[in-house]
């Protein structure tokens, strides 16, 4: 029969841990690549910017993130015709697919 001393124990042990580590680091596909993930940065911070430009939506309490070119809005504004404003200003910012607006009056 097979002894198991602790040194084998050490061994296999060790085997597992860089194989677990290893199978974690592995390539899979990913729903963007990192030219995507630059863009989607651009596009966010053009529309932080064109909020912000905005006279009527000066406010920090909107967050921006985008994946794809697809603009989610979240966060806080003080009227519906705030809401409405906010999308339209990310709606016309370049390389805009679309906008989800998920702003909420305060």
């Amino acid at each position: 029969m097979f002894k198991l001393t602790f040194q084998s124990f050490i061994k296999i042990l060790a085997c597992l841990v860089l194989f677990t580590t290893f199978s974690g680091c592995s390539s899979t596909k990913k729903d963007e690549t990192p030219g995507q993930y630059v863009d989607d940065s651009i596009i966010t911070t053009k529309v932080k910017n064109a909020i912000f430009n905005e006279p009527t939506l000066k406010t920090m309490q909107i967050s921006v993130k985008t994946h794809q070119g697809l603009v989610q809005l979240s966060g806080f504004v003080n009227s519906s015709n705030d809401v409405s404003k906010a999308g339209e200003v990310a709606k016309n910012v370049d390389n805009v697919v679309s906008v989800k607006n998920d702003l909420i009056v305060k």
